[in-house]
C-alpha cells in the first residue's frame, strides 16, 4: 500500500494536513511486510512537506538527501510532488536549488539522463493517447534552462510552479484520471532514485518493480518489427538500417529481401573505392575488333541495373539492398541523381546522362516507383559517415539495437552475463556519441561455455581494445579495461 499512499495524496486535489498525509505515506514506503524499500533504505532519503499557502509560496514535498538541513534551501536530487487546487498534483524529479551536491556523480552520470529519458519516453507511449503526460530534460544538471515554453504552456495550471523551480526540475508527470498510470511513474521514479543510491524493492515487490523496468528499458533502444520496415519502405522507399555492429541489419535486410520481396531485388556493398560510374553508370572499357583491340562503351551502375530490373515487372517491388552503406561518400557517388531520390513530389523527376546507356533509359534515367532502396549502416565506423542533410533527408533511419531477448534466449550463462555486464557500462557510462558503439548480440549468441569463452576473447575483446585505441570510449575507458581484465580471465 505504500505506493498507493502517495497516489491517494496525488489525486486528492487539496493540500488538507499536508505535513501529516506526506509523513505517514513517506513512512510507510519503508520495511516489511508493507514497504516497497528495505528499512535501510529510509536513510538515503528524508521527507521535506512544508505546509504553506498558495499565497504564500510554492507547496511541496521533496523526499530530498539527509545530509540537506530540516528547513530552508537545500541540494541534490529529490522526488517531488506539487499539488495544485482541485487538481491532481504534479510529481518528478529536480534539483534542490542550492546545487547538485551531494548528488553530482549521480547527476552528471550519462545513464541517470537516459534512463529519466526512457521513464517519459514510456509513459507518453502508454499513457499519453497522442498527448504528453511526461517530459524529461536532455542533461539534469543543466540548471540554467527552463522547461520548456511548449510544456508550459500545455501544462499551464501549473504556472507557479515554474516560475519558481522551472529550471531545477529535469523530470515530470502530469496525472490525469487514471490512478494506475500515476502509481506507474511514481514507482519508476522512486525505484531510480533508491537504486541510483544502491537500494532495490523489497522481494514482495520485485516481480512488479522489474516489470515497470522492463517497460521502460525498452526505450532505452527501442527496436522494431519487420512489417515497420517493410511500411516504411512502401510510403518512404528509400530507408537506412543503422546500429552498431553486430545487430543483424544485414540479415534482417537480406531477410526482409528474400521474404517480403520474394527474392526481387539484389544486395550491394560500398567500399571507399565505390564511384559514380559504379552506382550510376559510366564509360567502361570493352573489346573491340579495331587495331587498338580496345574502346569504352557506356556500362550502366548498380543502381541502373536495379531500376532496368524493377521496369521488368511493374506490379512487384523490386528492393536493391546496399550493405555498408556509409562506407563510402554517398554524396559524390550520387551526383546529380539524387535529385531523384525525391518521393514528395507529383511529378516523376528524371535526368539527363552524358551517354547513352542503350534500353530502357538512353540519355534519361529516372527511378522506377517500384525501386526502394535499403541500405545498413555501422554506427562504429567512424571512418566516412552519412552527414550531407540533403542525402539525410531523403532517407528514412532507423536504428537496430541489440536485443536482451535474443542474448537470453539463444546465450549461455557466461554470455549473458558479459552481455548484462557489458550493456550496463554502456548505459551508464557512454555519452551520446558513443552510446550507438555497444556491441550488438551476435557477439554473444554462444550455447556452449567453452566456445563462448574463445568467442568474447577472440571476437568482442579486440572490438574493445579499438575502441580504446581509437579514443571512442574516452570517458569510460577504465570500465571498459576493467570489463576487458574479466574477460581474459574467462
Amino acid at each position: 500500500m505504500s505506493i498507493e499512499s502517495i497516489v491517494d495524496i496525488i489525486h486528492s486535489g487539496t493540500q488538507h494536513a499536508w505535513n501529516e498525509r506526506n509523513t505517514t505515506a513517506f513512512q510507510t514506503l519503508f520495511g516489511a511486510p508493507d514497504g516497497r524499500y528495505p528499512k535501510s533504505a529510509e536513510s538515503e532519503a528524508t521527507l521535506r512537506a512544508p505546509e504553506m499557502k498558495d499565497e504564500i509560496g510554492v507547496p511541496f514535498a521533496a523526499y530530498i538527501h539527509p545530509s540537506n538541513p530540516k528547513s530552508g534551501p537545500y541540494s541534490g536530487l529529490s522526488f517531488v510532488i506539487f499539488p495544485v487546487r482541485d487538481q491532481p498534483c504534479m510529481v518528478g524529479m529536480g534539483i534542490g536549488t542550492q546545487g547538485l551536491s551531494p548528488d553530482e556523480a549521480i547527476l552528471g552520470r550519462p545513464g541517470h539522463a537516459r534512463k529519466v529519458q526512457a521513464i517519459s519516453a514510456w509513459l507518453n507511449k502508454r499513457y499519453g493517447s497522442g498527448n504528453r503526460v511526461a517530459w524529461a530534460k536532455q542533461d539534469p544538471t543543466r540548471t540554467d534552462l527552463q522547461v520548456p515554453e511548449d510544456i508550459k504552456n500545455e501544462w499551464s495550471v501549473y504556472k507557479s510552479v515554474w516560475d519558481r523551480y522551472g529550471k531545477v526540475m529535469y523530470a515530470l508527470f502530469r496525472p490525469a484520471d487514471d490512478r494506475e498510470a500515476t502509481a506507474d511513474a511514481v514507482s519508476a521514479f522512486l525505484d531510480l532514485m533508491f537504486e541510483e543510491r544502491g537500494h532495490l524493492p523489497l522481494t514482495a515487490h520485485q516481480s512488479s518493480a522489474q516489470s515497470i523496468r522492463d517497460a521502460w528499458f525498452e526505450y532505452l533502444m527501442p527496436g522494431f518489427e519487420p512489417d515497420q520496415v517493410i511500411s516504411l519502405l512502401a510510403n518512404k522507399r528509400y530507408v537506412v538500417l543503422q546500429g552498431p555492429p553486430g545487430t543483424g541489419k544485414t540479415m534482417a535486410a537480406t531477410g526482409l529481401l528474400h521474404d517480403a520481396y520474394g527474392g526481387f531485388g539484389r544486395s550491394i556493398q560500398f567500399h571507399p573505392n565505390t564511384s559514380y560510374e559504379n552506382f550510376i553508370g559510366g564509360l567502361a572499357p570493352a573489346h573491340s575488333n579495331d587495331e587498338l583491340g580496345l574502346r569504352f562503351n557506356p556500362t550502366p551502375g548498380f543502381l541502373m541495373e536495379a531500376a532496368t530490373e524493377a521496369l521488368r515487372d511493374p506490379s512487384r517491388n523490386y528492393l536493391l539492398h546496399i550493405d555498408e552503406i556509409n562506407r563510402a561518400d554517398l554524396g559524390k557517388i550520387l551526383g546529380e541523381a539524387i535529385f531523384l531520390l525525391e518521393t514528395t513530389v507529383d511529378r516523376d523527376r528524371k535526368i539527363n546522362l552524358p551517354y547513352d546507356f542503350g534500353e530502357p533509359f538512353h540519355k534519361t534515367f529516372y527511378l522506377p516507383k517500384n525501386l526502394h532502396i535499403l541500405g545498413t549502416m555501422n554506427t562504429a565506423d567512424r571512418s566516412i559517415g552519412i552527414v550531407d542533410i540533403a542525402i539525410r533527408r531523403r532517407f528514412a533511419f532507423l536504428s537496430l539495437w541489440p536485443k536482451t531477448s535474443v542474448v537470453a534466449k539463444n546465450g549461455c550463462p557466461i554470455t549473458q552475463k558479459a552481455f548484462r555486464e557489458l550493456l550496463s557500462i554502456f548505459i551508464e557510462h557512454a555519452t551520446a556519441d558513443s552510446f550507438p558503439l555497444i556491441p550488438g548480440h551476435s557477439y554473444f549468441l554462444e550455447t556452449d561455455g567453452d566456445k563462448a569463452v574463445v568467442n568474447l576473447q577472440s571476437n568482442l575483446a579486440p572490438l574493445l581494445e579499438e575502441y580504446l585505441a581509437q579514443g571512442y570510449v574516452g570517458g569510460f575507458a577504465e570500465q571498459i579495461r576493467s570489463y576487458l581484465q574479466w574477460l581474459r580471465c574467462l
